[in-house]
């Protein structure tokens, strides 16, 4: 009985052991500590065709008009990929994978078009969140999450929309926990 009660306990330690390797190899690329800073996310975008060209010239905005306006904006990026990041000042995996957002929109932002959607928030709260982690694209207000849950169905925060030049979307629910994983999905779904 000894011996079995002996066997239990080291193969439960051993199990708690692989896990924790596991969850620290997995973390080990989280984000960034320290976000990128407003003049490092408004540099303008080199040879950058005129619409995503236009983007950068709104880092940072917060725009009304729910989900007509950002259907509008989705018109008139038609024929590129797009990333569409919802995220809300509430959501601490959001406020987590903020700065990945930022360095990908940086590196691949004359080629990619990236958005954000501000969901159920408060917008002192989002202004707010915006100063700390400021965009280099602009987001859209989703108050009543019309776009959010409407048109991605959206159903845990963040959510990341992918659509790629031919305006095929893949939608990945949940965060990324590292820079690489961002730029792969970006690369499988957006640049496929």
């Amino acid at each position: 009985m000894r011996t079995a009660a002996i066997a239990l306990g080291t193969l439960a330690l051993t199990a708690a052991v692989v896990v924790g390797v596991r969850q620290a190899r997995d973390s080990a690329g989280a984000s960034p500590a320290a976000p990128l800073s407003l003049a490092e996310v408004s540099k303008p975008l080199a040879g950058a065709p005129p619409q995503l060209a236009a983007l950068r010239r709104r880092v940072n905005a917060l725009e009304g008009g729910d989900r007509k306006a950002f259907d509008a904006q989705l018109r008139e990026l038609r024929g590129h990929p797009i990333v569409v990041n919802m995220w809300a000042s509430w959501c601490d995996p959001c406020r987590r994978e903020l700065p990945l957002f930022q360095r990908q929109a940086l590196k691949r932002g004359a080629r990619v078009a990236f958005l954000g959607v501000d969901v159920t928030d408060d917008r002192d709260n989002a202004v707010k969140l915006m100063t700390l982690v400021p965009m280099p694209y602009p987001s859209f207000e989703d108050p009543r999450s019309n776009i959010a849950t409407g048109r991605f169905r959206a159903r845990v925060f963040p959510t990341t929309a992918f659509y790629d030049a031919r305006g095929r979307l893949t939608r990945h629910q949940g965060e990324f926990a590292s820079e690489a994983k961002l730029a792969g999905a970006i690369e499988r779904y957006a640049l496929r």
